[in-house]
């Protein structure tokens, strides 16, 4: 296999066959990538897969494609979708520790103790980033588990051995915190570095979040056990159930009939739906009607079918034009009259004689009211209200008089 000969090189090649690398790992959960599927990402140059496979990048299998291990690793840790749970990242990373603080403490030379520190802050950090992505993608791997295998039994196995894996990324993190306890007293005390010992606070904070985690993980774990203990208990009586009443004995070898009488079965119905009409005056001037013409503009944006209704035929009557005059009351002109009346309020719209003033129309006896309401209201500050109270046939109203 050939090697890169340069960081430059291998960049270069990652930007040239992106198109391909991209296609591959997106369809990584796939049994095979065929080979001419990857010819028509390469612009059919089979040179650029002969140097993708001489270099290490893919593996050739006859017909079929595939990334190499490393690449796939990769990409799967930077994008943050591995589902590989590997514990022993972190017992090696504890070794390589060990081995960087030994180095350490017997080197006399000051520029190599130097090199061995940084070794151990690096280590440190790598540590905490290796523990906490195990829990990261523990927590993925049990709920795709849970939500997206078909198979009960294979579902139970698999948590059970994300279950064994968390238990043993939480023994690596005790044995973690036990290892920096140990060698506080000695290799810090020795050491005296600021930088490492903010390292060091910062991996004890890591590991105690991750360690959270697991319990939180442990907790879910079992409730998702239960689960599926319940549902396979709930088939299994589906079943059972099945089976007698293929054999026409269900009746009678279980009290189904009683219990469906006492069952009360309107939770099965379907959900009564009311319709209601709104007026064109809630449309016109309220802010829940124009909500609603919005609802609908954004439904039929959308595509949503709405139901057609030819409307009825125009009267002939309304398509000739007539002319009509609206009759008003001038509630100054009134309010004037009144102020130089008097009597109280109610008594002077009463009894007044509008045909006398120019008026059309005599107004009935709910227009007077409704009358006596807008001087009242619109005049308040040039009237006396009394707190005398009068009854006219069911109406009763104060005794207003000119201030």
């Amino acid at each position: 296999m050939t090697t890169f000969r340069s960081i430059e090189e291998l960049i270069r090649m990652l930007a040239r066959e992106k198109a391909l690398l991209m296609d591959m790992f997106s369809n990584r959960k796939k049994v095979s990538y065929s080979y001419d599927a990857a010819k028509e990402l390469v612009d059919y140059k089979l040179e650029r897969i002969e140097f993708l496979i001489e270099h290490g990048v893919i593996h050739d299998s006859g017909e079929f494609l595939e990334l190499e291990d490393v690449y796939l690793k990769f990409f799967e840790e930077v994008m943050d979708v591995n589902e590989d749970i590997s514990v022993a990242g972190v017992q090696e990373s504890i070794d390589a520790l060990n081995s960087a603080i030994e180095y350490y403490l017997v080197e006399t030379s000051a520029q190599r103790k130097f090199t061995y520190l940084k070794d151990v802050k690096r280590i440190l950090r790598n540590i905490a980033l290796t523990t906490f992505r195990n829990v990261i993608d523990l927590k993925r791997n049990i709920d795709n588990t849970y939500k997206n295998e078909p198979n009960y039994r294979v579902k139970r196995l698999k948590l059970q051995k994300l279950d064994e894996k968390r238990l043993a990324v939480s023994q690596l993190i005790r044995r973690t915190e036990s290892y920096l306890d140990n060698r506080q007293a000695g290799f810090f005390a020795v050491a005296m570095d600021v930088s490492l010992n903010k390292t060091v606070i910062d991996v004890r904070q890591q590991l105690i979040e991750a360690y959270h985690n697991l319990m939180e993980l442990d907790r879910q774990i079992i409730e998702y056990l239960n689960l599926i203990d319940y549902n396979n208990r709930l088939v299994e009586k589906l079943r059972k159930v099945k089976y007698l009443r293929d054999q026409l004995v269900l009746e009678a070898v279980t009290d189904v009939r009683n219990m469906l009488l006492n069952t009360n079965p309107v939770w099965m119905e379907n959900r009564p739906k009311y319709t209601l009409k709104l007026s064109l005056e809630m449309l016109r001037c309220s802010d829940e009607g124009l909500s609603a013409l919005k609802n609908l503009k954004l439904r039929m944006k959308k595509g949503v079918s709405l139901r057609k209704r030819n409307a009825e035929a125009i009267p002939i009557e309304f398509l000739h034009p007539k002319a009509s005059i609206a009759q008003g009351f001038n509630i100054n002109e009134l309010k004037n009259a009144f102020l130089a009346s008097g009597v109280d309020l109610y008594s002077f719209i009463r009894d007044y004689d509008f045909h006398k003033s120019e008026y059309d129309t005599e107004p009935d006896r709910k227009q007077r009211l409704v009358i006596f309401c807008q001087i009242a209201s619109q005049y308040l500050n040039q009237l006396n209200i009394t707190n005398r109270y009068c009854t006219d046939c069911d109406v009763e109203y104060p005794l207003i008089f000119p201030s």
